[in-house]
């Protein structure tokens, strides 16, 4: 158990959260949420013991261990894999490497023996013996290769260093275990396994995601980091979203009965519930759900952007043809002979196991960059607009003011000052907000600006390269319905599970060795399909 009792925590004055009361028991995992800024890396590291809480105290349980993702990829540079694997967990790797550097002494004194014995005794008590094959083990089920447990971490390629940290995590059973963004830079099948690996695990879990599928996946409670306050739900992400919204609504009507407000949140439980899943937690967490009353359900106070994209003209009967492109950035080979047709309001995901050949094509199909053979055409009634991943690209003048940047793209009935304001309001931009200069933004803030100038331009066809990177959950959602209710068409890359999954009706897959494309599918379909399973095999992709 890790118990948090009146945790308050306060930079320059101004206070993060407030007393804070909190009990987290084995066999649940709690999906940390709240928007940017909100507090929840900060919350885990108090919960490490990496930061002190300004007042109150996090405790846990006499022998429990603790561990944590490390975020520094170049932290273990010096070691082997398997090395690294075992230093998640501490005791027993120092242990270990106290015996090793006994047994080199030369001569092996009687001092030496009993000291070795006594750490052996302490080796056993740990699983020490079997740790090298549970290490190895792990690595596998992560994808990394006997082959490669022996390699310095230094020479590694950077998503293999994600799995190995991920490994060091996981090894050795902890009793709590904290995560901060453990999908960022997994493929799809790693993400699958570690799904299923916290959906059975008997112990603590403590994980800050934006992905709202893995959130689904895991989840058995919701820590809602919001106002100052950190408050405790039952339930996963979808639970806690809609459940607040049933809340909302039921606030409202004040003249219905009791009995009939219970009945619509027991109707609503019981739809939750009949979700299937194999987890054993799903049995537990059905449980904690029954048990709900309509005192536990709480209206959010979360503010969700306002996200609508409008269309000047509709698209005719050509959108977009791509024919044979072909693309070399810095001697290396990113694209080659890609061929595609996008269909008239047709909203195609674009994958590439590198992110950057992703990025390469996109830049291509929005004018920004040339191909070095081959050819796109857009039909002649489309208008597009590109939100780029990088964000110097979609802010040339950095020093502008959001307020002026916006003008240059509005309309003359839409440029004065009070539409702007307005738009900017939609968007959680608050007063003297809309004064502030593009270089002084956070992510999640240009991201947002270039999401207004979208709506603005009211192109038919909008090109967007990982949108959802940098916006916390309620926008991410935001985001997500304003694209499912687009009418226009749309071309876009994306490593949330849901958001690809929701919008996308159209998948390709890019590559040096040509495109994979699949019409009138989803991604789940797309992923699912054995012909698609077969010829991303052949081309040796792996997601």
């Amino acid at each position: 158990m890790l118990t948090v009792s009146n945790v308050s925590v306060s930079f320059t004055g101004k206070k993060l959260y407030d007393d804070v009361n909190l009990k987290f028991t084995p066999g649940n995992t709690y999906g940390v949420i709240g928007a940017n800024g909100a507090g929840k890396s900060t919350f885990l590291k108090v919960l490490e013991g990496k930061l002190q809480p300004t007042t109150g105290t996090v405790s846990m349980e006499a022998n429990e261990r603790m561990s944590s993702l490390v975020q520094d990829h170049f932290a273990f540079d010096e070691f082997t894999v398997l090395d690294t694997v075992m230093q998640g967990h501490k005791e027993l790797y120092d242990v270990k490497n106290q015996m090793d550097e006994i047994y080199t002494h030369d001569p092996f004194t009687d001092e030496d023996g009993i000291k070795v014995g006594e750490l052996s005794a302490r080796f056993e008590e740990l699983n020490g013996w079997s740790a090298e094959t549970e290490a190895a083990q792990l690595l596998q089920s992560l994808g990394i290769a006997e082959d490669q447990h022996y390699t310095m971490m230094a020479d590694l390629p950077e998503v293999t260093k994600v799995k190995v940290l991920l490994a060091q995590a996981l090894f050795g059973n902890p009793d709590i275990l904290i995560l901060d963004e453990p999908t960022n830079g997994l493929d799809t099948k790693t993400i699958a396994w570690l799904e299923d690996f916290l959906a059975d695990y008997q112990n603590i879990v403590i994980v800050v995601s934006h992905d709202r599928h893995f959130l689904n996946a895991v989840s058995t409670m919701i820590l809602d980091v919001d106002f100052g306050k950190i408050k405790l739900f039952v339930g996963n992400y979808d639970f806690w979203k809609e459940s607040s919204e049933l809340a909302q609504r039921l606030q409202s009507q004040a003249n219905a009965k009791k009995e009939e407000q219970i009945k619509e949140l027991q109707d609503f439980i019981a739809r939750f519930s009949a979700n299937a899943s194999k987890s054993k937690q799903a049995t537990s967490r059905k449980k904690q759900l029954e048990k709900i009353t309509l005192d536990d359900i709480q209206p959010s106070t979360r503010k969700y952007p306002y996200i609508n994209f409008e269309i000047q003209r509709e698209i005719g009967n050509d959108m977009l043809r791509v024919e044979n492109l072909s693309k070399t950035v810095d001697g290396v080979k990113l694209l080659d002979n890609i061929s595609f047709t996008v269909r008239p309001n047709e909203k195609a995901l674009v994958m590439a196991e590198n992110d950057v050949a992703a990025t390469a094509l996109l830049d291509i199909i929005a004018g920004n960059d040339t191909p070095d053979s081959g050819e796109v055409t857009w039909g002649v009634t489309t208008s597009h607009d590109y939100l780029a991943k990088d964000m110097n690209v979609n802010f040339p003048k950095p020093e502008m003011p959001i307020l002026d940047y916006l003008r240059d793209f509005a309309s003359k009935e839409e440029s004065d000052n009070t539409f702007l304001r307005g738009l900017l309001g939609r968007m959680l931009f608050k007063g003297e907000d809309a004064e502030k200069t593009l270089d002084v933004l956070s992510g999640g803030e240009k991201v947002r600006v270039m999401l207004s100038k979208l709506m603005l331009t009211k192109p038919n066809v909008l090109v967007l390269d990982d949108p959802t990177n940098h916006l916390d959950l309620e926008s991410i959602t935001s985001l997500n319905d304003g694209l499912i209710n687009f009418k226009g068409g749309i071309i876009f890359t994306s490593h949330d599970h849901t958001f690809a999954q929701t919008i996308a009706d159209h998948i390709i897959v890019v590559s040096d060795q040509g495109a994979i494309d699949r019409a009138e599918t989803t991604y789940d379909e797309f992923m699912a399909h054995p012909e698609v399973q077969k010829q991303l095999a052949e081309k040796n992709i792996t997601f």
